[in-house]
């Protein structure tokens, strides 16, 4: 290839001689300045303007999809403080619902994960937060053992507080949960025992004093606690992202090496597609065909999840966001910049992140009988599930090869 100058030069004189239109001449710019990747494919520069309109709109996305999901669990906590100080079934429903909401604001902000950021740098809440898939008996009563759990072990455990409860989160083995949300939900649903539809039962009463199961005090202190932790893990979050401070986001937004930047927003949707949401969430619950696998399997809600999950991936793809309050950021997002250079491969993955929505909304509940060989129907419309986010996840590394980023997923 020619230097790039002398390129440059050329096509000017064709443009003095045969008066080429501006669109013409900035096509052939683009392939001028093409270079070619180790596989023989072109590949493009950057535009810097394009790209750091895209960051800042990403971080202003990102602030707002925190700023929803810190809110709605502080309504979570507002409802869990009432249940409480009065246990009822009113009182109980209202604070599950409360949880199913904070859920779905929650679940597009996954797609702000996978690149070492606020949320899962070494030091980040993540686990803390949305750690799955639990041991219930490391928290509370399970069927056939009504004395396991920490709930339970007033001698070992004499106070439950926000110390105790991260001490223990994860330790001695993975599954050994005792924080986030998936806590809440076991300590709202209980264990989901039902053969065939149905969530978890767990009965308002396990919270009166002198009602169903033991330590009843216990668990209502468990319950304040481990939601108080849910609230101040997402503030850190949230304020690593707030704008016109000194944190994160300062130093995301004025990198000086904004490929770098673009690389992680990729990185991190194509993790979310391909390795947690078709894989991790999905094909291992298909595979095995085990409730156990399920993301949500107390409440049954893992249908919303993949939803949100999916819906968090196209905000980032298309730069948009629809705030809880109704109002919209809508700025630059990844479809423009790879639409500059290659607008098939923009289209498609438009299309293909669509039909992974559409695919999501096709799901039945419960998830849980999805995957079973019983329901032939259910493992088809879970394997379209799949092999779109798979697929989805595949052209999102493609858009980045355009600009020589290649990313292998583990």
């Amino acid at each position: 290839m020619r230097p790039l100058n002398q390129l440059q030069n050329i096509l000017f004189d064709m443009l003095k001689y045969t008066r080429l239109s501006a669109l013409a001449l900035a096509s052939l710019l683009a392939f001028a300045s093409c270079d070619k990747d180790d596989d023989g494919e072109k590949t493009y520069p950057l535009n810097e303007a394009q790209t750091k309109a895209y960051i800042s709109n990403y971080a202003n996305i990102v602030y707002a999809n925190y700023t929803d999901a810190y809110n709605k669990a502080l309504k979570l906590q507002q409802k869990v403080n009432a249940f409480v100080a009065s246990p009822t079934q009113i009182t109980f429903d209202s604070t599950k619902s409360a949880w199913l909401e904070a859920r779905n604001y929650y679940g597009q902000t996954e797609a702000f994960r996978f690149y070492g950021g606020p949320i899962d740098s070494e030091t980040g809440p993540e686990g803390l937060i949305n750690a799955w898939p639990i041991d219930e008996s490391y928290i509370d009563y399970v069927s056939g053992n009504d004395s396991a759990g920490v709930i339970n072990k007033p001698t070992a455990f004499p106070n439950i507080t926000k110390e105790l409860l991260i001490s223990l989160n994860e330790k001695d083995g993975e599954t050994n949960i005792s924080t986030g949300y998936h806590a809440i939900e076991f300590l709202l649903w209980g264990q989901d025992l039902t053969v065939g539809p149905g969530a978890g039962q767990r009965p308002y009463t396990d919270y009166v004093d002198n009602g169903t199961a033991k330590n009843q005090a216990r668990r209502r202190q468990y319950l304040q606690v481990v939601t108080n932790l849910l609230v101040e893990h997402l503030a850190t979050v949230l304020n690593d992202w707030k704008p016109n401070a000194s944190n994160y986001r300062s130093d995301f937004e004025t990198d000086a090496i904004y490929k770098s930047r673009f690389q992680d927003i990729v990185l991190g949707i194509a993790s979310l597609s391909k390795g947690e949401l078709a894989g991790e969430r999905m094909y291992v619950a298909y595979d095995e065909k085990d409730r156990e696998h399920e993301h949500s399997c107390f409440s049954d809600n893992t249908k919303n999840d993949i939803i949100a999950n999916a819906t968090g991936i196209q905000n980032v793809y298309l730069g948009y966001y629809k705030k809880a309050d109704g109002t919209v950021i809508d700025g630059t997002g990844l479809d423009d910049i790879i639409k500059s250079v290659k607008p098939e491969l923009a289209q498609s993955l438009t299309d293909k992140i669509a039909a992974g929505i559409t695919a999501a909304n096709a799901l039945q509940n419960p998830f849980d009988q999805e995957f079973l060989d019983s329901n032939p129907a259910g493992r088809v419309r879970m394997k379209t599930c799949i092999d779109t986010y798979t697929a989805q996840g595949d052209l999102i590394l493609d858009g980045a090869k355009l600009f020589g980023i290649k990313i292998t997923l583990e």
